[in-house]
């Protein structure tokens, strides 16, 4: 491979030849056999692509819209509205990220910049709900500001999204040969959370220290996005960055950590980032969970010795907390100053993290020289 600058690295991405869809139109209607081949045509475009978009999936435009519209209504208050509603203000890890919370971070030893703020809901549980996880955690109530309609088209959207979220489960269970309900059985008062993301404007570089987000994989078990515009790359399943514009009437689902553990590695959790374009920029991530005590491992038919020992079991939640903990200073804080407490372990790298064939080949440049 012929040398490289780090901005080709971590700015670059080739384009699709065709872009994978999967439409669920019509699913009830369909006979069990259209099921499974459908189902199983999903788990082939997941292993040969990474991802798909999604159409057929019932959720009107109209309800889309009036979501942005109440992410928009929300970021476009002033900052001293905003910090009530500051998310460590909650104990449940909800309500608005900064991008002063954010916007910093240290990697490998050198400063880098992300252009985002949000505002983070996810599955809402009464203060009294025996569910409801005491002290610092995950689940539990949302934080809803006082902005007309936005409780409820932000819950409506939201409902409506982890529904589909579970249909899709279900196509996961047949696709891979799993039987009925074995992963939805994981999912009762799921770590689902959804961000209302703001990318802002800015007149920074795109480059290695610039970015809309990051390249991860995202914790829990798959993604459905929606945004307004283009800035996302994928990892392809060949080892390379691959621009994924947005496509009008289509989600765009992105496997996580979870369930790569539970296929025992026929699924891989899609590595995913966001440029810096230096434009506005809106999006909608659902991310899927299970439930906060949920025990990961490899589930039949895929619980074979090699895949245990390539995935060893691990608490849902935890896994989820603690790569939380490593984003958020508000939550680093809280542990130093000993008002969060953590009985796990928190490793300094997600090990579902994976890199791309350039970047490989750019550190073995710089190690050359």
């Amino acid at each position: 491979m012929s040398q490289m600058t780090a901005t080709d690295v971590f700015t670059g991405a080739q384009s699709w030849e065709s872009l994978p869809t999967v439409d669920i139109s019509g699913w009830a209607a369909k006979s069990d056999e259209e099921k499974i081949a459908a189902a199983l045509n999903v788990i082939d475009i997941v292993t040969t692509k990474g991802f798909f978009y999604l159409s057929g999936h019932g959720i009107k435009q109209s309800k889309i819209d009036d979501v942005y519209a109440a992410s928009k209504a929300f970021h476009h208050q002033p900052a001293t509205y905003k910090e009530q509603y500051h998310i460590k203000h909650s104990k449940h890890h909800r309500g608005w990220v900064p991008f002063s919370e954010i916007g910093q971070f240290e990697k490998d030893n050198e400063s880098h910049q992300v252009f985002y703020e949000s505002y983070d809901l996810s599955y809402d549980l009464d203060p009294g709900d025996e569910r409801t996880q005491n002290g610092y955690g995950l689940v539990g109530p949302n934080i809803w500001p006082d902005l007309p309609n936005f409780r409820s088209n932000v819950k409506s959207y939201y409902d409506s999204v982890y529904s589909l979220g579970r249909d899709l489960l279900g196509i996961f269970e047949l696709g891979l040969g799993m039987a009925q309900g074995q992963l939805l059985r994981h999912i009762n008062a799921p770590t689902s959370q959804l961000r209302l993301l703001n990318y802002l404007e800015n007149d920074a570089p795109a480059d290695e220290f610039h970015h809309g987000i990051d390249a991860h994989s995202d914790f829990e078990c798959f993604t459905i996005l929606h945004a307004t515009g283009p800035g996302l790359q994928l990892l392809s399943s060949q080892g390379h960055w691959v621009e994924t514009p947005p496509v009008d009437n289509h989600f765009i689902v992105l496997i996580g950590d979870v369930l790569e553990a539970w296929s025992g590695g026929k699924l891989t959790a899609t590595q995913h980032r966001v440029v810096n374009r230096g434009a506005s920029r809106c999006s909608l991530p659902f991310f899927f969970g299970a439930d906060f005590d949920c025990v990961v491992r490899p589930e039949k038919p895929f619980d074979t010795q090699s895949a245990r020992e390539r995935y060893p079991s691990f608490v849902a939640g935890e896994h989820l907390w603690g790569r939380t903990i490593k984003i958020f200073p508000y939550l680093r804080n809280l542990i130093d100053s000993g008002e969060l407490k953590v009985d796990f372990e928190i490793a300094d790298e997600n090990p579902f993290k994976r890199i791309s064939k350039e970047e490989e080949a750019l550190l073995e440049q710089r190690s050359a020289t």
